[in-house]
């Protein structure tokens, strides 16, 4: 601390730059040790980076709260919310021009994830990362301010989330609970043969499209007895709630009962989520993708033929490849994408699919022969795609009841009360002329698939930055990620794009569907340092299925 103090005094009244002096320096103080990461170039620039590390013998929490990797996990996140919440509290903020003063935390959003905000490692040493606002005016730096910064407000911001979590550690061990719970329930997914979970007394609706938290005074969900389980859960006991079957499920009801809001509470469910949110017990099978039509996206070579085959002209789609693809071809390659990366279970809703994508009624397959229509509707494909490769899905239907003749299961939601008629919809089915599938190539996992994504990334520098709507841009490539509806926060949009780099520069055509599957055991073993080329603080955990879905729509491949 003394080294440093000497640092800012001679620092103080010289340019801005001079305080990349600081850039790889550490020192210690009596609760960590402050690394400098990275130090901004000027007071307007992106904030420096610092690292403070506590080893277990520093922080004194309970190493029970560090067992296993999922009670690192909620440790961690559990840190980070609480510095995120801290901060108005002990940082005065502006101290000067441009960003001078600014602490920041990312912020976390209603998911438990590994995050290189806060991290830790299987011997209890801890991690914080934080961006500050190296102080300046104008151009000149400000070292009495850099001293109140650095020796007082982040100091007390530690001693006080440490001494609170210490002092009263109910609400840690309530989260980590809470997270074991849901991993438990996910597995007991698995072993029992169904797909997604819902709780009875979970609190599906979100406040705004923009707001993720639960709507105060929601209906609560309650199960319907037909499709009602009773599951052991390690920490909150025996629970019961809607276990939803392998197979295919189709949601039904009028328009704003609550159809898309339980499917979107379904595809969250991939991921574990915070105490009182409502959707902490709300769980799908990890490997699940939401899927819909993308007007205009690029689509590179895969073979559509199941869903589209003998386009006229003679065009080929065993090699399909568009700049501009249609809401059909575009919906298409998303499910035969997903199948390569390994989904398991398939989410879609009618209001976000192509219509000729979906269904083709007995009235259109007589009035148009089979021999003139190139799509294989999905209606005609969704069971082969649970008997012949076991893969699920859950989809909303308000608008065609020709998917009773294909469903093992049917919901329908009304006034947000979910009633099981799938007995009633199998006798309404008799009669549905399904579209024909003889002829057409069947649906089929291509896992070697690769897509060459060599000399579009610089190798020797790297620039991410993530806009508004899911955009993201990677050495000034542009990746338009907005349909990737699973995707949650801004950090994972960060290392998605640092692994479209990764795998851009490995230089080889592996498949994408074999590089899923390594990629889950790399991080599991790198963590997310090894995601970027230098240690980073805002980088959230993604999936694998959604750096796949990345990779497949770098439109410069």
């Amino acid at each position: 601390m003394q080294r440093l103090d000497r640092i800012l005094d001679r620092l103080d009244g010289k340019s801005y730059k001079a305080y990349k002096d600081l850039q790889g320096t550490a020192f210690e103080f009596p609760d960590y040790n402050l690394r400098f990461l990275h130090v901004q170039g000027d007071p307007f620039a992106a904030l420096s980076r610092v690292s403070l590390q506590l080893e277990a013998g520093r922080h004194r929490l309970d190493p029970a709260w560090w067992g296993t990797a999922d009670r690192r996990r909620a440790l961690c996140d559990f840190l980070q919310r609480r510095l995120y919440e801290a901060l108005p509290r002990r940082v005065k903020g502006r101290r000067g021009s441009g960003h001078s003063g600014r602490v920041e935390v990312a912020a976390p959003g209603q998911q438990v994830l590994w995050r290189t905000g806060v991290q830790m490692g299987s011997a209890g040493a801890l991690e914080l990362r934080l961006g500050l606002g190296l102080p300046a005016a104008g151009r000149r730096i400000l070292g009495q301010e850099a001293r109140a910064m650095l020796f007082e407000e982040l100091p007390g911001l530690v001693r006080q989330v440490f001494s609170e979590l210490r002092r009263a550690p109910a609400a840690l061990e309530a989260h980590i609970h809470c997270l074991e719970d849901q991993v438990a329930l996910r597995r007991w997914l698995a072993e029992h043969g169904f797909v997604a979970f819902v709780a009875d007394g979970s609190v599906l609706p979100r406040r705004s499209g923009v707001d993720d938290r639960p709507l105060a005074k929601a209906l609560p969900f309650e199960a319907p007895e037909s499709l009602a389980e009773e599951v052991e859960l390690p920490h909150a006991g025996r629970i019961r709630g809607m276990a939803i079957p392998a197979g295919v499920t189709v949601i039904v009801g009028g328009g704003y009962h609550g159809k898309s809001t339980l499917l979107q509470a379904l595809e969250r469910g991939v991921y574990d989520h915070v105490p009182g949110d409502g959707r902490e017990r709300v769980v799908a099978l990890e490997r699940a993708v939401k899927i819909r039509a993308e007007d205009g996206r690029v689509v590179h070579p895969i073979d559509i033929r199941p869903f589209i085959d003998h386009l006229p002209l003679g065009q080929d789609t065993a090699q399909f490849a568009s700049e501009d693809a249609s809401g059909s071809t575009s919906q298409a390659a998303a499910i035969l994408e997903a199948l390569d990366a390994g989904a398991r279970l398939l989410f879609i809703d009618e209001d976000t699919s192509a219509t000729n994508f979906m269904i083709r009624d007995a009235r259109m397959q007589a009035l148009v022969h089979p021999e003139q229509e190139p799509i294989t509707p999905f209606i005609a494909r969704v069971r082969e795609l649970y008997q012949d490769l076991g893969v699920s899905t859950i989809l909303v239907m308000g608008g065609s009841g020709d998917y009773f003749a294909v469903a093992d299961t049917v919901i329908q939601m009304d006034q947000y009360r979910a009633l099981d008629v799938t007995r009633r919809a199998r006798s309404l089915a008799e009669g549905v002329c399904l579209p024909r599938t003889e002829g057409r190539p069947p649906l089929r996992r291509q896992p070697q698939r690769g897509v060459a994504l060599a000399g579009i990334f610089a190798r020797d520098r790297a620039k991410v930055e993530v806009r508004e709507g899911g955009v993201v841009r990677v050495d000034g490539v542009r990746l338009d990620l907005s349909a990737l509806a699973q995707v949650v926060e801004p950090g994972q949009l960060r290392a998605i794009a640092w692994l479209v780099r990764r795998y851009a520069l490995r230089g080889s055509r592996m498949g994408l569907g074999v590089w899923a599957g390594e990629l889950e055991a790399w991080l599991d073993g790198e963590g997310l340092d090894g995601v970027s080329d230098w240690p980073l603080a805002d980088l959230s955990r993604p999936r694998a299925l959604d750096v796949i879905a990345a990779v497949n729509r770098v439109r410069t491949a």
